[in-house]
Parts: structure tokens; C-alpha cells; sequence
């Protein structure tokens, strides 16, 4: 008869294929999670509209209040020539 020495994967081999396997689940996972933020990442962009115009912007940031009605007539008349 054969001894357990001899037959399949023992020992040092069963610890070295079960850490493969969390090896490839965690990278799996990284691979998941980092695509699932670049999906996201992009349909939330920061950045101006390309078919904004500097007028459509200004009567957006005076919507919000971060301008001043001085600040945004100035501003305006400037945009459109009339200094």
C-alpha cells in the first residue's frame, strides 16, 4: 500500500494553492470595487459643460448667491462688450 506521503496534494502544497485563491479573490475584488468608482467617477463630472458660454455660467453662480448684484451687472456688462 501506498502511505499519505505519497498520494496528492498535501502539506506545504494545500497552504500554498488555498493562499492563491484568497490571493486571486482579493484581487478580483480590487478589480470590482475599482471599476464600479470609475464608472461612478465619471457620470458625476465636475467640470463646465462644453456648450456652456461664460453668460450661461455667471447667471448660474448669481442663482446660487455666490455673486453680488453689483458683482454680477459688472461682470455681465463685460461678457457682452459693454464696459
Amino acid at each position: 500500500m501506498y502511505g499519505w506521503s505519497d498520494q496528492g496534494m498535501g502539506g506545504g502544497w494545500l497552504v500554498m494553492m488555498m493562499l492563491g485563491m484568497l490571493l486571486f479573490a482579493a484581487i478580483l475584488a480590487f478589480g470590482l470595487v475599482a471599476l464600479w468608482r470609475h464608472s461612478r467617477s465619471g457620470s458625476e463630472s465636475t467640470t463646465t459643460p462644453s456648450g456652456a458660454s461664460a453668460i450661461a455660467i455667471l447667471h448660474e453662480r448669481f442663482a446660487r448667491g455666490e455673486l453680488t448684484e453689483e458683482e454680477y451687472l459688472r461682470r455681465l456688462a463685460m461678457l457682452k462688450g459693454q464696459s
